[in-house]
């Protein structure tokens, strides 16, 4: 890439709800018991298990689906399709045949394809920022986190809120699957102040790069609620948005899948937030009716979209 985007201040890295004073607090808005999120096969390997959705695995644990070609290679052998992929040569093999009743060559070797349940990792990042929809944004976006939480209980997904707000970001809601430990930190976050845009990605980031190391078999998803007006930077090498759609890509190419929800008004939409979501190579939503289950369907949509269309299926 080009030049290394600065380590943010201390501030920027307080992941405590130490709040500033004087901010708006907005509740909650209604949460609801949505439908379930099971989605399709999708085409990612991982590594350890979940509840949520069902993907493929390496490993020699899960239920056994199909096998597929391994020349030469009998880790996680499947017998019956080994069997079956020599049969039609057995005529040609009567050397071997001297020796063995049925006679079976590397070439034939067949693995075990195996399929167990992964879990999904929902990660908001609101602009907390002041502006004519804040207090929509925010009681949509904390019902929304506990609607999904209240849906993923018991299936290990797992949902965290960062917000940005004043002259730093704050990770308020850290990767839980526990509705009290949200209701908790999601009571009361204050509103207001200008939009450190680039310090709620830049931690987006290191979130998302912690938890790919403590559990590689979580699929993440971020949403990012703002109108991508960013007007503070961390560092002073670039403005505000270059930093921001810096970050953005940063987070691109770690190949993580976002969505950004475009809360500018129509009549003011300057093109910043689909800007951002370009840098983050994702969709940008305009959610004009932004209540907990709009959003809500938003991220079921782009979850059930990851499933069936993620690539890079190496098997």
């Amino acid at each position: 890439m080009g030049s290394a985007v600065p380590d943010p201040a201390q501030e920027f890295r307080d992941t405590q709800s130490n709040w500033w004073e004087g901010g708006q607090k907005i509740q909650t808005g209604a949460t609801f018991s949505p439908r379930r999120l099971n989605t399709p096969l999708d085409k990612i390997i991982r590594q350890r298990a979940g509840r949520r959705s069902m993907t493929r695995t390496k490993r020699k644990r899960g239920r056994y689906t199909q096998a597929r070609p391994s020349p030469g290679k009998v880790d996680d052998l499947a017998l019956d399709a080994t069997l079956r992929a020599a049969a039609p040569f057995q005529s040609r093999r009567d050397e071997q045949r001297k020796h063995v009743a049925f006679a079976v060559q590397p070439q034939d070797y067949m693995r075990k394809v195996r399929v167990r349940r992964t879990a999904n990792l929902i990660l908001f990042v609101v602009d907390a920022s002041w502006s004519m929809a804040v207090a929509e944004r925010m009681a949509a976006a904390k019902g929304a986190i506990l609607s999904l939480l209240n849906d993923a209980y018991q299936r290990r997904d797992r949902v965290g809120m960062i917000v940005f707000q004043k002259d730093k970001a704050t990770l308020v809601l850290s990767p839980t699957n526990s509705v009290t430990l949200a209701q908790r930190a999601l009571q009361d976050i204050p509103v207001g102040g200008k939009t450190p845009l680039s310090a709620g990605l830049r931690l987006a980031y290191e979130v998302l790069m912690r938890e790919k190391i403590t559990h590689p078999d979580v699929l993440p998803l971020l949403v990012v609620l703002t109108d991508g007006a960013g007007n503070v930077a961390m560092g002073q090498k670039l403005g505000p948005l270059p930093e921001s759609y810096q970050i953005a890509r940063m987070i691109a190419e770690e190949q993580v899948r976002s969505i950004v929800i475009n809360l500018e008004h129509v009549a003011f939409d300057r093109g910043l937030a689909n800007a951002l979501a370009d840098n983050l190579l994702s969709p940008c939503y305009t959610l004009e009716d932004l209540h907990a289950e709009t959003l809500y369907q938003a991220v079921r949509q782009e979850i059930s979209f990851i499933q069936q269309n993620t690539g890079g299926l190496k098997t």
